[in-house]
């Protein structure tokens, strides 16, 4: 699990806690066959990709693709490879796509992606197959607007892309519990992620919801039980967590928004004494509404009580 639990503050606050990334420092990861991101991302492709892929009218991706295509045959040469004139490649998954049309580049290349990439419209083939060759989702930012004319998001976290596409960043947390430090920094925010610099932000929570995509439309809507401990309910929590980052557009006034979501079993998450510290003086420190926000209410002092003993090293 790559996140920094430095990012866990407390009291905790709903706001942007942005950090510029050094130079050279990754912001994609490549996917393997037989990577549980890439199943589901091929799972939602598959069968909602009209709500996973999503442009404003009229709106020209060419760019933002174009600067997402390079930073990753940059970062991962083994795993993307583009040219202006020529085709995509993602070597590793073996498929290839030029004008709409997708081919293997290996006898071995997985047929399920081949499927996948057929029932994509056309226009679509080239941003599909880096969906699927890298466990990020994307979206694009609009500095002039601060609006998001672009979604590639099929693993969202408990809200529907569907419904944000084309809308104002502060609409857009419209919805999150004590948001007000993030409305108000909306249109700085969208000012600076399309500067010249590149940032990033870690966020989290504490789910019982096991799977990577989340789209609030295919979510279990039972509760956290109440019939187990403490102990009973931490083994069927799940702690989720998103590295977002920023590739700036500085001419276009646009930037790139990536989302690297990971879900782990809570007991094999945090096992380091100061790690359930932090996250126990983080979640106790909630308000009320943001523990309904994140469906925490009913779990809030069961999970309280399981980190407080992960956090004199009682493990369970």
């Amino acid at each position: 699990m790559a996140f920094d639990f430095n990012a866990i503050g407390s009291p905790f606050r709903m706001q942007p806690g942005l950090r510029r990334l050094a130079p050279g420092e990754a912001q994609l990861t490549p996917t393997r066959p037989g990577d549980r991101v890439l199943r589901e991302k091929l799972a939602v492709l598959g069968t909602y990709a009209s709500q996973a892929l999503l442009t404003s009218p009229g709106f020209d991706s060419r760019p933002a693709l174009q600067a997402l295509f390079e930073q990753a045959a940059a970062e991962h040469p083994d795993a993307w490879r583009c040219d202006r004139d020529g085709p995509v490649q993602a070597p590793r998954l073996g498929w290839s796509v030029l004008g709409g049309h997708a081919s293997k580049l290996t006898p071995q290349a997985s047929d399920e992606v081949s499927r996948c990439l057929a029932a994509l419209p056309a226009d679509w083939r080239a941003a599909g197959l880096f969906c699927l060759a890298f466990a990020e989702d994307f979206a694009v930012i609009d500095g002039n607007t601060a609006c998001i004319p672009w979604l590639a998001v099929c693993l969202p976290s408990h809200w529907a892309p569907e419904g944000k596409i084309g809308r104002h960043f502060a609409e857009v947390h419209a919805p999150v519990a004590d948001n007000q430090l993030l409305i108000t920094a909306s249109e700085h925010l969208a000012r600076l992620v399309t500067g010249t610099d590149r940032w990033e932000r870690q966020v989290w929570t504490i789910t019982r919801h096991p799977r990577l995509h989340a789209h609030p439309a295919r979510l279990d809507p039972h509760d956290w039980p109440t019939d187990v401990d403490a102990d009973g309910l931490a083994a069927q929590a799940w702690f989720r967590t998103e590295r977002q980052t920023f590739i700036p557009l500085t001419e276009q006034r646009q930037a790139v928004f990536t989302i690297h979501v990971e879900s782990h079993p809570l007991g094999q998450a945090i096992t380091v004494p100061a790690h359930a510290r932090r996250l126990h003086d983080a979640l106790e420190s909630m308000t009320v509404s943001v523990l309904a926000y994140r469906s925490l209410t009913a779990a809030r002092d069961r999970l309280l009580a399981w980190l407080h003993a992960r956090s004199a090293g009682h493990a369970s």
